[in-house]
């Protein structure tokens, strides 16, 4: 799920995530959410305006390229083949193809059994969002150079070989959903048999199908692996592949939302209060007593505040004490480094959007949506919103060069169709959502499945308190709860990987992960 500033091709347009997004032809630009309404920012202004969908007359894409590559790896060499096309979408039904899904798929070199290598299905979210971020950031065998915290550095932008490519352990597929990259439904009218969370879901396991008919990958270990509205998609596809008779080894999900009533209502303060207090420790804006815990420590100390006394606060409303009211403003102003002034003027409920206007006003900064280490000057010091999201300026304008410079000179994919990285390319997509129902279900029907879920302590886009809210009421039996979900927490935001020693980090839980999830043969 991803705030972008590019529409790749020809031409580089502004355009208004998760996580907004404009059409090749016109800027889109959406109005301010209202404090709760987490779902519409996230989603819905990501719209583009009507009539902007692709045109029927664009250039064609290349069908498919071949291309041989070799990296080293901690002073080894690693060879892999990459495959670089369009997968046709058929209606099972009618047998028509209504649209085409890029992708590219990496296969190591050399495998002898490929029965035995594990195969992941990647895709990041939005909707509307190509995986160009897990593809050239994560997981893939090259990342755009960032500095180590994940700052990107001055232009011109450019890819190196990624250490912490997933190449080494697992085959890996990049893919564009429909409206997304350089995939398109086959004629622009048809683009919502493609949108909305069962249409997308339902495309995605066609492109999986038809992947393990072409590739013949049907017996090895299979993953899906998602970020943002990805885990949406991949947690939704656990049981709707089972159902299919697509068995999956694990699930995979970076920076969760898989039940937006998580953050609805009451729930919305209390699950973004730990990242908020996470976010002001970091910035040195508590007291040294608090600045000299662990980052483990400062969390489990916020997370307790927030499910206990600030809970209970909530709900009492204006039945509360004034004696005790003010102790829960006080105990919330020491942990968020907020005024107590400024928390009852918002009846002890802080929108992110004031809270990122008002934490560090004193030195005329901002922080970060999508990670709240990154700052910028409040060009505006008085609002109390910020004007944009620093953390998403940092990145955006590195990612689509670096791609489409490497999507040419080394995969040998040229092409001068417009490559919607975030935006422009889908329409009308519906509003709240839980897939949690199917991700039970395909643990139900298949108890050997595992799930992942990474998260990151300042992610304020999936705020990772409300993800630990999802999975504690997930309903599965307890043995798999103990022995198949296994979790993480990272120094770092939305974008995991952008940071060199969280990327190390979750490289390393993969590997573990994947080793858990695969029986020995």
């Amino acid at each position: 799920m991803r705030l972008s500033r590019f529409l790749i091709g020809l031409a580089v347009v502004p355009i208004s995530l998760c996580l907004f997004s404009v059409s090749a032809l016109a800027q889109f630009r959406p109005q301010r959410p209202t404090p709760n309404d987490f779902f519409r920012y996230s989603y819905q202004e990501k719209l583009p305006p009507k009539g902007s969908l692709p045109s029927p007359v664009e250039p064609p894409a290349p069908k498919m390229v071949i291309t041989h590559h070799q990296i080293t790896l901690h002073g080894q060499e690693l060879r892999y083949t990459a495959y670089t096309g369009l997968m046709p979408i058929r209606n099972v039904t009618t047998g028509v193809t209504e649209g085409q899904m890029f992708y590219v798929y990496y296969a190591k070199d050399g495998v002898t059994d490929i029965a035995k290598r594990p195969i992941f299905f990647v895709f990041n979210g939005g909707p509307g969002s190509s995986t160009i971020w897990l593809h050239i950031g994560g997981l893939g065998p090259v990342k755009v150079a960032l500095e180590p915290n994940g700052l990107a550095p001055a232009p011109p932008y450019h890819w190196e070989t990624n250490p912490d490519t997933l190449l080494d352990a697992a085959d890996l597929v990049f893919i564009d959903p429909i409206g997304t990259g350089f995939s398109r439904p086959s004629k622009p009218d048809w683009g919502p048999k493609f949108w909305g969370v069962s249409n997308d879901n339902a495309s995605v396991a066609e492109f999986i199908r038809m992947f393990l008919v072409r590739y013949n990958r049907w017996e090895s270990p299979k993953f899906v692996c998602g970020e943002s509205y990805g885990t949406t998609r991949a947690a939704d596809l656990s049981g709707y592949l089972t159902n299919q008779g697509i068995a999956l080894n694990g699930v995979i999900l970076l920076s969760t939302i898989i039940d937006t009533d998580s953050l609805t209502g009451d729930n919305h303060y209390v699950n973004y209060l730990p990242t908020m207090a996470m976010t002001a420790w970091y910035h040195h804006a508590l007291s040294p007593a608090l600045e000299k815990l662990t980052p483990v420590e400062m969390a489990h100390k916020a997370q307790q505040f927030a499910s206990t006394e600030y809970l209970d606060a909530l709900y009492e409303g204006d039945r509360l004490p004034a004696a005790q009211k003010q102790k829960v403003i006080d105990d919330m102003s020491s942990l968020t480094g907020l005024s107590p002034t400024f928390i009852a003027d918002n009846d002890m409920r802080v929108s992110l959007w004031r809270f990122m206007a008002e934490l560090l006003r004193s030195r005329h900064l901002i922080i970060g949506r999508l990670d709240s280490r990154f700052t910028a000057y409040a060009t505006d010091a008085g609002s109390n919103q910020p004007g944009f999201d620093p953390s998403d300026s940092n990145i955006t304008l590195a990612f689509p060069p670096a791609f489409m410079d490497y999507l040419s000179t080394q995969l040998d994919y040229k092409t001068d169709r417009l490559y919607y990285v975030l935006g422009g390319g889908i329409g009308p997509w519906p509003g709240s959502y839980n897939v949690v129902p199917s991700l039970e279900q395909a643990f139900a029907e298949n108890p050997n499945m595992h799930l992942f879920v990474g998260m990151g302590y300042y992610d304020f886009a999936t705020v990772y308190y409300a993800v630990e809210w999802t999975l504690a009421h997930l309903r599965v039996s307890p043995e798999i709860r103990e022995h198949n979900i296994m979790t993480d927490h990272y120094l770092t935001g939305h974008m995991i990987y952008i940071d060199s020693k969280a990327s190390a980090q979750l490289h390393g839980d993969m590997v573990k992960f994947i080793a858990s999830a695969v029986p020995a043969r």
